[in-house]
C-alpha cells in the first residue's frame, strides 16, 4: 500500500532522477539483461546500444515521481506502455525481474547514504503500485483481444504471401494465417508484435501495420536498419512461403472515425502507418492532405502507389519535399517548412492532424503547426521513441 509518507519522498527525488536518471537507467539495463538474459529479445539492441532506450526509461520514471500523487493525469502513459507491452507478450512474472533490478540499482547508484531504508521502502511500493496497475490492465487487454473475432493470445504462425520493395529501404511483406482463418480488424495506425529466431536467440520487435484492414490478411513495411539485426533478417532471409509468428495488433496512435478534412504528414518510415490511414479516410470519403518527406526519391515508399490514388480519389491531395530533388521528382526540394505548411494544407483549422516522423522532423513541425494556427494538443502524434521527449 502507498502511503503518504511514501508518496513524499518519492517526489523528494525528483531532483536525484533529474540529475542521474540516465545513470541510473543505463545501470539498470546492464543489470537486468545480464541477470535475466532471456529479455533481450524484448529490447532493441540499436536503441539499447545508442542510449535511447535509457533516455526513455529515465523519463518515465521521472514523469512518475512528479506525478505520483496525481496517477490521474498518467492514463495516456499508462495506455501507451499497456500496448507496447502486450504487442512483445510481458507477463506478470516479467515485472518482478525488472522490480528487484530497480531497487538494487536505486541502491547501487546512490549509495545507501542516499538510498535509505525509506527511500528504498517508499520506491518498492511505488513500482509495485504500478506494476499492479499496469498488469491489471494488460490482462483485460489480452482477454479483449482473444476473444475478438478473428483474434488470438499469444503467438500465431502466418505464412508470407507476398513480398514487395516499396523503395530502396523498405520492405512489405504480406502475411496471411497459416490456419486458414480469419484475422481481427486493426484500427489503421496501430502495430503488429513479430517474434523471429535467428542463431538460437529470439528477438521481439513492432512493424507498423501498413494497410488497412481486411480480416483476412496483415501488411507489415519494414526499413533495414542501420546494425538492425531482425530488419536485416527479414529483408534478407525472409520471402514468400515463409513463416512469421505474430502477436495481436496493438497502439494508440489511430485514426478516429470523424468527416472532418484529414491532414496526414509523415517522414521517412514514418509513412507506414499513414498507409492505413490514408485508406481508411478514402473508405470514408473525407478529404485527404498527404504531406510526405523523404531524404530522396529513392528512399521514398509508396510514392507511386499515392499518386495513383491520388487520380481515382479527387479529395486527396498530395504534396512531397525531399532534402536532395532530381529532375523529374516532382517534389519541394528541401525541408519541410512553416511556409510548405501553411500551403499545403487547407485553410480551414477544422481538420484532423497525424504526424509520423524521427524526433527532429517532429520538433520541427510542432513548431511550424502552431505558427500556423493548429496548436499542438489538437494533433495526433507518435515518434519512434517517448513522448517525453518531444517536450
Amino acid at each position: 500500500m502507498l502511503s503518504a509518507e511514501h508518496i513524499a519522498i518519492v517526489k523528494a527525488t525528483v531532483p536525484l532522477l533529474e540529475a542521474h536518471g540516465e545513470v541510473l537507467t543505463n545501470h539498470f539495463y546492464r543489470l537486468l539483461l545480464d541477470k535475466h538474459p532471456a529479455m533481450r529479445s524484448m529490447f532493441n539492441n540499436v536503441r539499447q546500444a545508442n542510449g535511447e532506450q535509457a533516455r526513455a526509461l529515465s523519463h518515465r520514471l521521472l514523469h512518475y515521481a512528479r506525478n505520483i500523487d496525481r496517477m490521474e493525469t498518467l492514463g495516456p502513459v499508462i495506455s501507451t506502455i499497456c500496448s507496447k507491452h502486450v504487442s512483445k507478450y510481458v507477463q506478470p512474472e516479467h515485472y518482478a525481474m525488472v522490480g528487484a533490478c530497480l531497487i538494487r540499482t536505486i541502491r547501487d547508484v546512490l549509495g545507501e547514504r542516499t538510498a535509505t531504508d525509506a527511500l528504498i521502502a517508499a520506491w518498492s511500493a511505488a513500482y509495485a503500485q504500478f506494476a499492479s496497475i499496469l498488469v491489471g490492465a494488460e490482462f483485460q487487454i489480452y482477454g479483449g483481444r482473444e476473444r475478438a473475432p478473428g483474434g488470438w493470445r499469444g503467438l500465431r504462425p502466418f505464412v508470407v504471401v507476398s513480398r514487395t520493395m516499396e523503395c530502396r529501404e523498405i520492405v512489405s511483406l504480406r502475411l496471411r494465417p497459416l490456419d486458414g482463418g480469419e484475422v481481427s480488424q486493426h484500427v489503421p495506425g496501430q502495430y503488429i508484435g513479430l517474434s523471429v529466431t535467428i542463431n538460437d536467440e529470439e528477438f521481439r520487435r513492432n512493424y507498423s501495420l501498413s494497410s488497412a484492414a481486411n480480416g483476412h490478411t496483415y501488411r507489415i513495411s519494414v526499413k533495414r536498419e542501420p546494425g538492425g539485426r531482425v530488419s536485416g533478417y527479414l529483408h534478407d532471409h525472409i520471402g514468400v512461403g515463409d513463416v512469421l509468428s505474430l502477436y495481436p495488433p496493438s497502439g494508440e496512435f489511430t485514426l478516429r472515425d470523424s468527416d472532418r478534412p484529414l491532414a496526414l504528414i509523415s517522414a521517412g518510415v514514418g509513412i507506414t502507418p499513414m498507409m492505413a490511414m490514408l485508406e481508411a479516410g478514402m473508405r470514408a470519403g473525407r478529404a485527404i492532405n498527404f504531406i510526405h518527406a523523404a531524404r530522396e526519391r529513392a528512399v521514398h515508399a509508396f510514392r507511386q502507389h499515392v499518386d495513383d490514388l491520388a487520380v481515382s480519389y479527387p479529395l486527396m491531395r498530395r504534396f512531397y519535399c525531399y532534402e536532395r530533388v532530381e529532375a523529374d521528382d516532382a517534389a519541394a526540394e528541401g525541408l519541410l517548412t512553416r511556409e510548405r505548411l501553411r500551403e499545403w494544407l487547407p485553410d480551414t483549422r477544422q481538420l484532423d492532424v497525424y504526424v509520423l516522423g524521427p524526433l527532429a522532423f517532429m520538433r520541427a513541425v510542432r513548431v511550424h503547426l502552431e505558427a500556423v494556427g493548429i496548436p499542438w494538443t489538437d494533433v495526433r502524434y507518435e515518434f519512434f521513441g517517448v513522448a517525453s521527449l518531444m517536450d
